[in-house]
């Protein structure tokens, strides 16, 4: 099958990139491997989700969200809001199709794209001027070799698969991760009764959602190095010496660190206050699984 261009993907950004093209009469197809579009949030996110960013830095483009909307929509919305994206533009993703390889062909100017289809295990074959990849940065979920946890005899998960903190009420958790999910998944726990302890194995910046949104705005005039410093100021400001409850903040800015090594920082919505309350244990190694709590 031939098309303009391919993307690979029906996130967010490979639905921008189809509904873009579609304005400017550009053929092209959207390959996804799961069964929907958005599926990290639609299937592998928990549900307290929200946005971590006010809503007019996430508006995909030529659809506002309603003005009614939340600052911070919640999961749900964001999927509704997706849902309407898709129908306004028209966009038609290929589900279930698992792309395997991308070959270009310097002589004929032409991608060849081959894909399984998820269900049947059928090869297909497309080709196309232009390969988009919006495969997204969390598309594969990672597991770390934890000594020990495969004679672990409790519950094991990825973030991925965790939903709410009503099935572990009254026992012991052991969050393995301060990112953004980690935090906010020991939250979740915490205020459903859980006992959360969490793993903090990487130093990481904890901020407000409002100064991340400052941030943003002031890219038009500041550069990034001089935002960092502003953010590292506020946050030091706001949270004291984080590294007393065991989360220690790296020695380059939030910015420099996203771009140098893929870690965002924390958008913090409460975790702190139960860490600095000693609500959530933080524990800064996990020596084995047996000996982390």
């Amino acid at each position: 099958m031939w098309k303009e261009v391919i993307i690979v993907g029906a996130g967010a950004s490979g639905l921008s990139a189809s509904a873009c093209l579609n304005k400017l009469s550009i053929d092209n197809l959207i390959l996804e491997k799961d069964d929907c579009s958005v599926p990290l949030w639609r299937k592998y996110s928990y549900d307290r989700l929200h946005l971590h960013l006010a809503k007019n830095f996430c508006e995909l483009p030529h659809l506002r969200f309603p003005k009614a909307a939340p600052t911070y929509l919640s999961k749900d919305e964001f999927v509704k809001y997706i849902d309407a994206y898709v129908a306004e533009h028209g966009l038609r993703p290929v589900y279930d199709r698992c792309v395997e390889s991308a070959v270009y062909d310097l002589a004929a100017g032409a991608w060849t794209v081959r894909a399984k289809q998820s269900r049947t295990g059928e090869s297909e074959e497309y080709r196309a001027r232009f390969l988009v990849v919006a495969a997204g940065e969390n598309s594969e979920g990672y597991v770390p070799d934890i000594p020990g946890v495969d004679g672990f005899p409790g519950k094991v998960l990825h973030s991925s698969r965790y939903k709410n903190g009503v099935p572990y009420r009254d026992q012991d958790v052991l969050v393995i991760g301060s990112g953004n999910s980690g935090m906010e998944i020991a939250l979740d726990l915490c205020n459903h009764h859980a006992r959360a302890s969490l793993v903090a194995r990487s130093p990481v910046h904890i901020i407000t959602r409002g100064a991340a949104n400052l941030g943003i705005h002031f890219y038009k005039y500041l550069s990034k190095s001089t935002i960092d410093s502003l953010q590292v100021l506020h946050s030091k400001l706001k949270f004291g010496d984080t590294g007393k409850y065991g989360i220690h903040r790296p020695t380059k800015g939030p910015h420099f660190v996203k771009d140098n090594f893929g870690q965002y920082p924390v958008m913090d919505i409460g975790t702190f206050d139960k860490i600095k309350s000693g609500d959530i244990q933080v524990n800064w190694s996990l020596i084995s699984i047996s000996n982390a709590l």
